[in-house]
């Protein structure tokens, strides 16, 4: 799984890859840490979060927007994203994930504030390799 920051007008993109759905939804997980800081502190405690949604952009919408959240309410950073997804069974089910992220408290490292992740041109889409995935996030 890769990722890479791109720049977007005033705000900050995300490209990623990944072999799976997981491993993307990780990368961006991650690049939202990058653009959030340089250089990230080697300290903070594991959390757990869940998320739900009706699609799969939506859950990759509802994630990275919780990640966002938990940075606000924690005072931490979310890094070391790691994912466990559940597609759905049948259509009417949702799709749902279960993750941890290691929390750096933010008053051990220098963050610039990202503000929101943003549906603007997001984009999720299988590839002979995984999966491709961009997100622009709004500073």
């Amino acid at each position: 799984m890769t990722y890479e920051l791109r720049e977007h007008t005033a705000d900050v993109a995300v490209a990623a890859t990944g072999r799976t759905l997981a491993e993307v939804f990780e990368a961006l997980a991650d690049g939202l840490a990058a653009a959030s800081c340089d250089e990230i502190a080697d300290v903070g405690d594991r959390f757990r979060l869940s998320v739900e949604a009706e699609s799969r952009e939506a859950l990759l919408f509802d994630y990275l927007d919780e990640l966002i959240y938990e940075r606000d309410v924690r005072a931490v950073l979310p890094v070391e994203n790691a994912v466990e997804l559940d597609q759905p069974e049948s259509a009417d089910d949702p799709w749902s994930l279960e993750a941890t992220a290691r929390g750096v408290p933010l008053d051990t490292i220098t963050a610039r504030e990202v503000k929101a992740v943003t549906y603007a041109e997001m984009r999720l889409e299988p590839t002979e390799d995984g999966w491709d995935a961009y997100v622009v996030f709004d500073v």
